[in-house]
């Protein structure tokens, strides 16, 4: 299979080159411009998550050897989750080889943290099927680079541990105030504000209610420190 510029570079990015290139294509298919003959990259998805969840608990499990189960359970989540996998596939500019179709691109797919998720997921299962677990494995913790050292610190909830910090303050809980709505009604994008019953707050901008107001309070949680 001859492969794109672009297609040839993302392998570069990701530091493997497929030996079935058409695992790559279709990891990279959204529903949105498949059919019969050119399947999308949810089987891969699914897939993916799981190979994805076998390396970061056996990585979690050798970075401490000493930690509980209730203190690896979050560290998990905060590493597989979906926002986790959206902003790794940022770094290496998957959107740019994503295939949409012509209403996603136009509502800006290229950037949607779903899709991106998702995607970056498929890639994973692409390579686990092109080669096997130790290829996947190498290129997850590759591109996952040091989020497992840093990962008990991003596993804290924002608004759990902002909640927390007022209290232990004797402060009421924090509130979430939509400052602003913008973009069309398929791809709506919110600006929250985080704020302290002292009036004290943050902002932030992002592409759901709940995302905005976590960065918010993620943001006003650093303010604070």
């Amino acid at each position: 299979m001859k492969l794109s510029t672009e297609i040839k570079a993302f392998q570069q990015r990701i530091g493997y080159e497929f030996q079935r290139p058409e695992l790559l294509i279709r990891a990279l298919t959204h529903g949105s411009v498949s059919s019969a003959t050119r399947p999308d990259n949810q089987r891969l998805e699914f897939l993916g998550d799981r190979v994805l969840g076998l390396v970061m608990a056996t990585a979690l499990l050798e970075h401490d050897k000493k930690a509980t189960e209730g203190q690896l359970a979050p560290r998990f989540n905060a590493l597989v989750r979906k926002e986790t996998c959206a902003d790794v596939a940022r770094h290496i500019d998957l959107g740019a080889v994503l295939k949409l179709g012509r209403s996603e691109m136009m509502s800006g797919g290229r950037r949607k943290q779903a899709l991106l998720g998702d995607a970056m997921e498929a890639v994973i299962a692409a390579v686990y099927r092109d080669t096997g677990f130790e290829a996947a494995r190498d290129m997850i913790l590759r591109l996952w680079g040091d989020r497992i050292l840093k990962v008990e610190t991003d596993a804290r909830d924002p608004k759990t541990a902002l909640q927390e910090w007022a209290q232990a303050r004797g402060q009421k809980p924090p509130s979430y105030v939509e400052v602003s709505r913008s973009g069309p009604d398929h791809a709506p994008v919110f600006t929250i504000a985080a704020r302290l019953q002292d009036g004290v707050e943050a902002q932030a901008t992002a592409g759901s209610k709940r995302q905005a107001e976590q960065a918010a309070a993620k943001a006003l949680l650093s303010q604070l420190s």
